[in-house]
Parts: C-alpha cells; structure tokens; sequence
C-alpha cells in the first residue's frame, strides 16, 4: 500500500488555452514604432506614458533605449518623443512641435478613427456621449481633441439614466475602444431609449481585438472551474476580459506573469482556462503553462475563436528602418 505522504505524484490540471489572446495589431504596431525609432535616431527615444500597459513590455523597451516619461515637459529639448498607443491631446504634438522635437505617434489606428469621428461630430453641431472609463489615457486623448464642454463622459447605466443634456435631438455617442461589449451595450440602449434621434458611430467603437478576446473568453467558460487573465492591472482590456469571466460564473483572476499567481488559489481547480490581453506578450502564456507544469501534471489544449489578419501601417519616416 502506498504511503501518501511519501506520494511525489503531481495533481493533473487541464489548461484550456483561449485564442485570439495577447497582443493586438495596434499594440504590435506601437512597441514596432518605439524599437524602430531607437534603431533611427539611437538610444535614448523617450514615450509619453506607457506605450501600451504592460510591464514586461515597458521594461524590455527599457533595456533597448527607451526611457517612458509621464509630461512631455520631462523630454529634454533634442530628443524625440514617441506617442503612447492610447493616443494624447492634439494640445501634446502642438507642444512638441513648439519645442522643434521629432515625434512619432504610435495611437492605435482605430483609436485615431474615433478622433476623427468626434472631430466631424463636433463640427456638425452634435454634442457627444463618450462611454468609457474616467483618467484612462484613451479617454482623456480623446476629449483632447475636441473643444471643452463638447463631449460628456458616460460610464454607467446609472450615468445615462441621469445625463440631462442642452439639447436632446442633437447627440451622437461614441465609445473607448478597450470597453466591455455586453456594458458598453446595456448602456447604449439607454441612450438609445432615451434619446431616439441620438447618431450612432458608422461602425463599433470597441475594436476588434476587445471583442474577440471577449468572446474566447466566453467561448471556453463553461468548460472551465476558473480563469487566469494575463495583463496588467492598468489595463482596461485585461480588466474587462476578468470581468467577462466572472460574468459567466467562473472565478478569474488577474495576473501580471506566473510569479504573481498565488498557487494556493487553484485548489480543487480541475480545468483553467488561461488567456491574456491584447498587451501582454505571447512569451508570457508558456512562462505560465510552465511554472504551472512544475507543481501539475498538465494537459493542454488551444480553443481559438477567431483568426485575426488584421494589420496596421507605420508611421511616414519609419519605412527605411522597417525594411
């Protein structure tokens, strides 16, 4: 008979792998624009705010010559300046032009399309909804492109039950790109019951990405007794895909690499599901599968949803680099 307590067999865990997961067009893109600009002008390329929100990525741009800063005030005259993903104020590359520095925007092309659809809102005369997350840096570049008090921020329900506006049958809404599908949607339909004559955007907001990552998640959930969610915690697509999870019963949790999970947490878990947001790195689902195999005996298995083709451009200047 076989003593337990001298037993090295591993517990077995199945791994259900969501796919799409990780990293975005835009966020390749953008991580692309800073490593190419280091290879242009040399080290060092200073980026206002996090390119993208993680730390793994932030800090292995860090190793190649990037220094991130939060004010371009903290950029010494000279040196060129990369845009984050999250797209800034118009009030930002008109500073950096003022100063005579060399910038390189790196938002995100669909973000840039919601710029441009409040900019055409704006001038049409209709006041904006915008439903997103106050503080993010998304929502604070796009309110950047508009006159003040042109646009009001939206990011509940309960907020569009009570918005009170000047002029109701002059309204358009528009909506970060990074927001939950299923509450972005409970909330439009209130502004839509609200306001019938409210304009939509020509196509949705939340990009693709968002999206898809949502509905892997939604895909694998009941198969699953809990979720890890690769990504940082100032990230609102990683946020949002924990959210999703816990919507559909399962407990999720948040994690920024496999150091951070709390081993404890996965007792009695006999199927995780395991995907990541659309800036956390591929590298870090295997650095997870494989702290996972140290302590389980695995098995593993991909359920992908979607295939994403997408593909975004560089920015003029960047080409030779590139090539």
């Amino acid at each position: 008979m076989t003593n337990p307590q001298l037993s090295t067999e591993k517990p077995a865990l199945d791994l259900l792998i969501a796919a799409p997961r990780g990293f975005c067009a835009g966020v390749d893109r953008a991580i692309h624009i800073v490593e190419l600009a280091i290879q242009k002008y040399g080290a060092p390329v200073y980026v206002r705010h996090e390119i993208v929100h993680n730390k793994y990525v932030v800090d292995e741009l860090r190793t190649k010559g990037a220094i991130f800063v939060e004010e371009l005030e903290e950029v010494p005259d000279g040196y060129p300046v990369v845009f984050s993903a999250h797209g800034v104020p118009k009030s930002v590359p008109a500073a950096a032009q003022a100063r005579g520095l060399s910038y390189l925007d790196a938002t995100c092309p669909l973000v840039s399309k919601v710029h441009r659809q409040a900019e055409r809102l704006v001038d049409q005369g209709r006041h904006i909804v915008f439903v997103g997350h106050d503080g993010h840096p998304e929502v604070i570049g796009t309110f950047g492109q508009v006159p003040d008090g042109a646009m009001t921020l939206i990011e509940t329900v309960d907020d569009a039950e009570k918005f009170a506006p000047a002029d109701p049958e002059n309204l358009a809404f528009l909506t970060q790109t990074t927001l939950s599908v299923d509450d972005t949607a409970d909330i439009v339909q209130v502004l839509q019951r609200r306001f019938p004559a409210i304009r939509a955007p020509r196509a949705d907001d939340i990009c693709y990405a968002t999206s898809n990552r949502q509905a892997a998640v939604k895909a694998i959930a009941d198969q699953c007794d809990a979720m890890l969610v690769i990504g940082a915690t100032n990230s609102s697509n990683s946020l949002r895909l924990v959210e999703v999870a816990e919507r559909q019963g399962i407990p999720a949790r948040l994690i920024q690499r496999a150091s951070d999970l709390d081993l404890a947490w996965l007792e009695g878990i006999k199927t995780l599901g395991i995907t990541a947001g659309a800036s956390a790195p591929e590298v870090l689902v295997p650095e997870l599968v494989a702290r996972l195999a140290e302590h389980y005996t695995i098995t593993e298995r991909e359920e992908e949803t979607t295939r994403e083709t997408v593909a975004f451009k560089l920015p003029r200047g960047l080409e030779a680099e590139a090539a």
